[in-house]
């Protein structure tokens, strides 16, 4: 059996605002081999990225992230998706609004969403925002990969203003705070 085979890939599902913003932040934690950024939670089949921006179709941007929990726990994604969005603004995050960019986690396990409900009633209890958490669990559902423009966008555009306005401070945010979970590789 190879060492490939050994390792205990897990999926996480996020929604917490634009995918641009969180597959640039999740793709530099050491542990993860894969993000994708793509669609989730709504009700029409194979949506394009035009559909989504309407806010009708019920989708929300999202992440699926593949990880090995021997290198990264469940915990410890949730830590790193609670810090880097608003989780107590309803369908938006900063000049993003709309249902699409909703905070939403989307279990692909019962340990998962025990995980989930878990890491909310600590964060509710330690007082860690101001206002009431509104983050959704739900049970995962089709994921469909958004357009290829759309994939490694922050690695390929790092020179667009939105890329150095809004993304920038994320990825200096997770280099303060969590520095020990980052790739040596990435920047």
């Amino acid at each position: 059996m190879s060492e490939q085979n050994n390792l205990q890939q897990e999926i996480a599902i996020f929604a917490n605002g634009c995918f641009w913003c969180t597959e640039a932040i999740f793709q530099r934690l050491k542990g993860v081999s894969e993000v994708v950024s793509g669609y989730t939670g709504g009700a029409i089949k194979n949506p394009a990225y035009r559909e989504i921006c309407t806010g009708r179709t019920g989708h929300a941007e999202a992440i699926k992230i593949t990880f090995n929990a021997q290198e990264i726990s469940f915990e410890e994604l949730l830590e790193v998706f609670f810090a880097t969005h608003d989780p107590t603004t309803l369908n938006r995050q900063g000049n993003d609004v709309g249902t699409q960019y909703r905070s939403e986690i989307f279990y692909t396990n019962v340990r998962q969403k025990k995980a989930a409900e878990d890491f909310i009633v600590f964060l509710e209890k330690e007082q860690v925002f101001k206002s009431p958490i509104v983050t959704a669990i739900s049970k995962e559902k089709l994921f469909y990969d958004a357009e290829k423009d759309h994939q490694n966008f922050y690695n390929e555009n790092r020179a667009q203003p939105y890329c150095q306005f809004i993304i920038d401070p994320k990825i200096n945010k997770i280099k303060k705070y969590y520095a020990n979970k980052l790739k040596k590789t990435t920047a």
